[in-house]
């Protein structure tokens, strides 16, 4: 028994030695047993490289690359064309909060409505791909709230409020479209925001998809539950 007690206490005093005490500071290298992708062959941010000509790590955009969040321009500016929108939140008007001063509006706005090379056929074949892509796996495919996470997701799990559905009859009371595209944005109770992931074209595409759904249903006399 003595020789058990010694071992473990040699085993003990190997491992405090090796990994080192809760809180304790050393000089030496830590002892990773798993490196979980922590050494990469990388160049990191404003680092020189011997590796490229100029010496420098960074490299600049390819001729005629578009930053992430901007729109490309209709047409150039040496034939009238005005500079591209930030594709994403960028102002206090209408356009990019769906308020009007303290208030949610109604209706698309004149920067959708007013640019026919926006709003025509494919904006609205635009706001279905993007609400098929984000918003169906929860409110569903007819808007009926009985998406994929109404039968497998966490709120089934932890018995949690469901999806609503988006059917103004359903609803209970009519939201505006200013309030739709605001919830989109920033979201409200269980749902997520999905400002920064989806532009704000594309949020008010989805506005006005919503609408066609609902036109839809109404039109053949049902509801979307």
């Amino acid at each position: 028994m003595k020789y058990f007690f010694l071992s473990y206490l040699f085993v003990g005093a190997i491992i405090v030695s090796a990994f080192g005490l809760r809180g304790s500071k050393s000089e030496l290298p830590p002892l990773e047993v798993f490196q979980d992708m922590d050494h990469q062959a990388k160049v990191k941010y404003q680092a020189t490289s011997e590796f490229f000509a100029d010496g420098r790590g960074a490299r600049l955009p390819v001729k005629g690359t578009v930053p992430m969040g901007f729109e490309i321009p209709a047409k150039a500016a040496a034939k009238g064309g005005k500079p591209p929108r930030f594709g994403f939140t960028n102002g206090l008007g209408y356009y990019d909060t769906g308020k009007m001063g303290d208030f949610y509006g109604d209706g698309l706005p004149t920067e959708i409505t007013g640019d026919p090379s926006v709003f025509n056929a494919g904006f609205l074949k635009r706001g279905e791909e993007r609400y098929n892509i984000n918003c169906a796996i929860c409110h569903g495919v007819s808007g009926n709230g009985k998406g994929v996470t109404s039968k497998y997701g966490i709120m089934t799990a932890f018995n949690l409020q469901q999806p609503g559905s988006l059917d103004a009859a359903n609803a209970g009371a009519y939201r505006a479209d200013g309030a739709i595209f605001d919830v989109i944005t920033n979201g409200k109770g269980l749902m997520g925001g999905y400002g920064g992931n989806i532009t704000v074209r594309d949020r008010w595409a989805i506005v006005a998809y919503i609408r066609s759904l609902q036109l839809a249903a109404k039109e053949a006399g049902v509801t979307l539950q």
